[in-house]
């Protein structure tokens, strides 16, 4: 059976669960990283300690949230894997976009204000780092007034990475501006039952 190393709480665990609840595929998911630690034995398969990782029967062992998401679409062949190459690299590109961009602004506030007790937090800190995500999702809002979802009209495995991190976006920042088409995407990729088990129902902390 399918293995996925790593804490349900991690956000790059997340994205890999999700991929995994889309595609429908039996699977154990086990608890390391965090407060549960790590083991050495853990560390042959991962030398980063970082998770998730990926552990097949036959021995493969793959880490990284979104080459383990790619690798399962391509391996099964599923409805996440965009069929048509300029919409896989457009996916591509906003998952990266999400490691680059996205990623590093929403991060500073989820810490600030989930992971820090109350009288450590730097607020100057999480208010520069508030405008950073905000201007970074003004970025996706725009490009999803051209297309429904991040690679094209269907949902694919480039919302994933941008949607675990949008949920952290909503959750943390009550004074949003408007970003109409962004509230019609997080809509729809909240309303799936992938996202609704694998992030929505997991403890924001």
């Amino acid at each position: 059976m399918l293995k996925i190393w790593g804490r349900n709480t991690s956000s790059n665990v997340q994205m890999a669960m999700w991929a995994v609840g889309e595609l429908g595929l039996p699977h154990q998911r086990i608890d390391i990283g965090g407060p549960f630690g790590t083991t050495p034995e853990y560390q042959k398969m991962n030398p980063n300690l970082v998770v998730p990782t990926l552990e097949e029967d036959d021995g493969f062992i793959l880490w990284e949230s979104k080459s383990i998401i790619r690798y399962l679409a391509e391996k099964h062949n599923g409805a996440i894997l965009p069929k048509d190459v300029r919409q896989r690299a457009r996916a591509s590109q906003w998952m990266d976009w999400q490691l680059s961009v996205q990623g590093p602004a929403i991060t500073p506030v989820f810490w600030g204000l989930v992971r820090t007790p109350p009288e450590k937090r730097d607020p100057v800190a999480i208010d520069a780092a508030k405008k950073k995500i905000t201007a970074a999702m003004n970025i996706l809002n725009d490009a999803l007034g051209k297309t429904e979802f991040v690679a094209g009209s269907d949902f694919s495995y480039g919302d994933i990475p941008v949607g675990v991190q949008a949920y952290r976006y909503y959750r943390l920042l009550d004074d949003r501006p408007a970003q109409p088409n962004l509230d019609r995407w997080y809509a729809a990729i909240s309303s799936r039952p992938a996202f609704k088990e694998q992030v929505a129902a997991v403890p924001f902390v």
